[in-house]
């Protein structure tokens, strides 16, 4: 009896907890879209008239006809409103995931992004597990060995590595695999005979898609995992003094039964953070490797898009990554609760 009054107690805590979270983040979720949407009005330039000189062949273009395009276009794309309407009109453009063509191939942006996300996650999912792997792994041995030569040689080999900027690893990793060894290819998704004679055999398509794949995970991996690393073992810090974790060594456990049952689990709260956000923000890809490596993806599209003013992307862009996130920290903190039960709910 007094079991189920506790249980019936902690599912109101967390539906009222869950139901707080909820409104929270709906309004901060429209507080990001209005500063997202203050942000562009407030850029400097026309974007219309950026995209007809970009467009526009010099020959065909005199002032006439471009106050007849800007005119039209403004039309198009919906610039000719009044400033209050074009933001509830952006409102529910984004809230109902409308987000219209882009200003260039006047294609529809859901459809873009569709054709450009499976490469970009492909890519970001290997890394990423590659990454949480050996980095909490190598995170939580450098705790164990803290204060030793060891230590301080990984711990100084990940701080170089996190000071390298990702365009230049990327070269040297294209360098010496793709132009030296000739072991990988130097760019693209997919091999280029695949443009006119596609394959149909799957295991044939997954080779070749993994086998221009290495280059670029190879980049990011060594881009991320020294400060992957670091950071795990500052969380394992916090937690390997501890009273609980000196018993449970002077109970005889093994060490590594002590680093993952007793070290790693009150020392995943950052770390869970930190993954919820970093796979939230993976489908935007990594612009710097994708355009070393020609990769189309979303971060090589984001780009491009920034670079020619294509407001409505950047539009999408920005309003994906605020609900990843807010989504990301959601699931975070409902996943507090079930990993350490010193967190509270309600």
């Amino acid at each position: 009896m007094q079991k189920s009054i506790i249980f019936e107690g902690y599912a109101l805590g967390l539906r009222g907890y869950i139901g707080k979270r909820i409104i929270y983040n709906i309004i901060v979720l429209l507080s990001v879209m209005s500063i997202n949407f203050a942000i562009f009005v407030l850029m400097p330039g026309d974007p219309i008239r950026t995209y007809i000189r970009q467009e526009e062949k010099p020959a065909t273009f005199t002032p006439a006809a471009s106050k007849e395009v800007v005119a039209e276009l403004k039309a198009v794309f919906g610039f000719d409103k009044t400033l209050p309407e074009r933001y509830f009109l952006y409102l529910k453009n984004m809230l109902t995931f409308n987000f219209g063509r882009t200003q260039y191939t006047l294609g529809y942006i859901s459809q873009e992004m569709a054709g450009r996300l499976g490469n970009t996650m492909l890519m970001i999912s290997i890394c990423e597990v590659l990454v949480t792997v050996v980095g909490v792994l190598m995170g939580l041995l450098l705790a164990a060995r803290r204060a030793t030569k060891f230590e301080t040689g990984v711990v100084t080999g990940a701080l170089t590595l996190s000071s390298l900027p990702s365009f230049w690893i990327g070269l040297l990793v294209m360098f010496f695999f793709a132009f030296y060894l000739r072991w990988f290819p130097s760019g693209r998704e997919y091999p280029v005979e695949w443009l006119t004679n596609p394959p149909t055999d799957i295991l044939t398509i997954i080779v070749g898609r993994l086998y221009h794949l290495v280059l670029p995970v190879l980049t990011l991996f060594i881009y991320i995992i020294g400060s992957r690393m670091l950071f795990v073992r500052a969380c394992a810090l916090e937690s390997i003094t501890e009273d609980f974790v000196v018993t449970a060594r002077a109970k005889g456990l093994k060490e590594r039964t002590v680093l993952m049952k007793h070290v790693f689990k009150p020392a995943s709260l950052p770390i869970i953070t930190s993954l919820t956000v970093t796979f939230a923000l993976s489908w935007t890809g990594a612009m710097i490797t994708e355009t070393v490596f020609n990769y189309q993806g979303m971060g090589r599209w984001i780009l491009t898009s920034i670079n020619r003013v294509d407001m409505p992307v950047l539009f999408a862009w920005f309003y994906m990554i605020a609900l990843s996130i807010i989504i990301a920290n959601f699931v975070a903190d409902i996943l507090y609760g079930l990993v350490d039960p010193r967190v509270k709910v309600g």
